[in-house]
């Protein structure tokens, strides 16, 4: 019998720990299918920091290394000034790559340093227990936000892809989103692309995803796609900025 669907080479046997409609493992799982598609699943390395994302380890077949909160730019330039030609991929949450790490973020870009950054952008603290986060929607409750988040006393969302297009440095810049097949073969390919860059004529590249937390939502998994459509994509418009 022809087999015409089969488990990614790049992925392990482990059961993901994530929550019913988290979005972490279907990134994880696309990333490593581009990894197959690539040859380099043997090759490429994974950074990541602490939050929602440190809980990615053994769950592929690259190689892991980690790093303090919201260092993980820092770790990464130093890593990859060592190892040049290792492709290099640093998977964060928007509040390790946009809030306690945002200082590494900006000027690892604005140097263009050549390796791939992935954010996870689900506007929410999920590992914390759901705490505001940059990313945080107006009027969305939180455990530090339970009336909403107030622009008054907060500000608006911080759009991170955006601040990175303006830098001069970066060579791709893109939002993209995972409520849907269509978004997720969007997404893929945009990943894809990255890396492509970063192992032909170098360079760096950010790529924003969209995910989904409906645990610290407090919305049924069944719902994303539509609460993702009404509320998040019109604060965090989809498409490449730069490149």
């Amino acid at each position: 019998m022809e087999a015409v669907y089969k488990r990614c080479s790049a992925l392990t046997e482990v059961n993901t720990s994530f929550c019913p409609g988290c979005s972490h493992g279907l990134a994880f799982k696309i990333i490593a299918e581009i990894a197959e598609e690539l040859e380099i699943q043997r090759k490429l390395v994974w950074a990541t920091p602490i939050g929602c994302t440190t809980f990615s380890f053994g769950y592929h077949s690259f190689s892991t290394f980690g790093s303090p909160h919201g260092r993980a730019a820092a770790t990464a330039t130093g890593f990859k000034r060592r190892s040049p030609k290792t492709p290099l991929i640093l998977y964060q949450g928007d509040g390790d790559a946009a809030a306690i790490g945002l200082g590494e973020t900006l000027h690892a870009a604005a140097r263009g340093e050549n390796f791939t950054v992935i954010m996870a952008n689900n506007q929410v603290y999920g590992m914390t227990g759901g705490q505001m986060a940059p990313t945080t929607l107006i009027g969305q409750k939180t455990t530090t936000t339970p009336k909403g988040r107030s622009m008054e006393k907060a500000g608006n969302p911080f759009r991170l892809a955006e601040q990175i297009a303006v830098l001069d440095a970066p060579k791709y810049v893109t939002r993209q989103a995972l409520h849907s097949p269509k978004h997720v073969l969007a997404a893929k390919a945009a990943i894809k692309k990255a890396l492509q860059i970063q192992m032909g004529e170098g360079g760096y590249s950010y790529i924003e995803l969209l995910t989904a937390c409906p645990t610290n939502w407090k919305i049924d998994p069944r719902n994303i796609k539509e609460y993702m459509e009404k509320y998040v994509i019109p604060q965090f418009p989809l498409g490449d900025l730069k490149g």
